[in-house]
């Protein structure tokens, strides 16, 4: 049985209270789940040796037999930031703290990190499945992240890591028998969860933004990254992954996703209160935004915005707090009997991409468009509820 609007209510405004007297409230209390962070060693991050070394940027420079001058030497600054700008952002943070955690682990062993050795990365990757020193074994898929980003750093230093080496295959295949497990997917929240989620919102700034947020992530089916990156106009910021036309019929969303450019197109719903166009142009027209991010960081006291980009942990925050106020979940089976604490650590970001491949009744190929994807198959992983023998192949073979 979900709480009443009224319990939920009382549990944000304490949630609300209890935050403090700084300047802008992002409701905090709530943290990222730890399958929303990368892997991190926290004695790696505290660590500033290793600052200068894991800049992989800092590879991009003049040849030797080239003389320097102001403007080689901007030039160069430009180039390092076009390779900064290779891969996103929070993979180059994650790569970042593989790199750290590698050199630790190095400088514990007494080996030189920048040595591309197959057998050091073998030996590496099997303390990190099964740790010596007792720590927590890291997960395949955190491994196969940190080889990756390892592959990567060495590659932006102009050295090769042989990854088929037998140093590396034969240990990774055997850490992926003995540790894989079917990946763990976040719970999807359906257009029913939403809607009691976006009910327990007021009509001040903050939950403006909030509601806004909501609608369009999970219409849009966006990462929360791709939410947070929206701008008002193009090429407004330097941060921005994408940019808002807002039409008669619907908004046009132009995101810079993993795969390149899309538009995502957002028609208006059925009723203003649950229309995502209606709540985001509502959020741009008291938040009085001409220019710049969308969704920013609101005053405590609802007086106005700040010119900040929210940051897209807000988005895990939100969903998490408001999973708890409105009872999602507790009329899932697999869900039910969990504690409040346990039940939320199955929902995150994802979880609104998660609901509109889910919940979405339209051809698959629609959806597929929406998220971005390349191939119908990732679409379907997406899918939390499908009917999976719509195409009984049995039948159809005559049996």
């Amino acid at each position: 049985m979900r709480k009443s609007p009224e319990k939920a209510e009382k549990s944000t405004s304490a949630a609300t209270t209890a935050s403090g007297d700084a300047a802008v409230d992002e409701r905090d209390q709530l943290p990222a789940s730890a399958e929303d962070m990368p892997d991190i060693d926290l004695d790696d991050l505290l660590s500033d040796e290793t600052d200068k070394e894991d800049d992989r940027s800092q590879s991009i420079a003049l040849p030797a037999h080239v003389a320097g001058s102001g403007s080689l030497d901007r030039l160069v600054d430009q180039a390092r930031g076009y390779a900064a700008a290779a891969t996103a952002e929070n993979t180059n943070k994650a790569y970042k703290a593989d790199w750290r955690h590698f050199a630790s682990w190095c400088r514990r062993k007494g080996v030189d990190a920048l040595v591309p050795s197959p057998a050091v990365i073998g030996l590496y990757i099997s303390d990190c499945a099964k740790p010596q020193d007792g720590s927590p074994a890291l997960s395949v898929a955190t491994i196969e992240r940190r080889l990756s980003g390892l592959a990567s750093n060495y590659r932006q230093r102009g050295l090769t890591l042989d990854m088929k080496d037998c140093h590396i295959a034969s240990v990774w295949a055997g850490i992926k028998n003995t540790h894989g497990t079917p990946p763990v997917q976040k719970e999807a929240v359906l257009a029913e969860d939403v809607l009691e989620m976006v009910a327990l919102l007021s009509f001040g700034l903050r939950d403006m933004r909030d509601r806004a947020i909501l609608l369009i992530g999970y219409a849009g089916g966006l990462r929360r990254t791709e939410i947070t990156g929206l701008d008002i106009g193009k090429e407004e910021t330097d941060d921005g992954r994408g940019y808002i036309e807002l039409l008669d019929g619907g908004v046009v969303m132009h995101i810079k996703g993993k795969t390149g450019w899309r538009e995502v197109e957002i028609g208006r719903g059925s009723s203003d209160q649950s229309c995502p166009v209606h709540t985001l142009e509502q959020w741009i027209n008291y938040a009085k935004i001409d220019f710049g991010p969308v969704f920013r960081r609101v005053y405590r006291d609802n007086s106005g915005v700040g010119t900040e980009r929210l940051s897209d942990k807000h988005v895990v925050r939100l969903i998490k707090r408001l999973v708890l106020d409105s009872g999602v979940g507790l009329d899932r089976p697999t869900l039910s009997k969990l504690s409040d604490e346990e039940r939320v650590k199955h929902f995150s970001g994802h979880s609104l991409r998660a609901g509109l491949a889910s919940g979405a009744e339209v051809d698959e190929r629609y959806v597929q468009k929406q998220l971005g994807h390349a191939s119908a198959e990732m679409t379907r992983r997406y899918q939390r509820r499908r009917d999976r023998f719509r195409v009984n192949l049995t039948k159809a073979a005559g049996l």
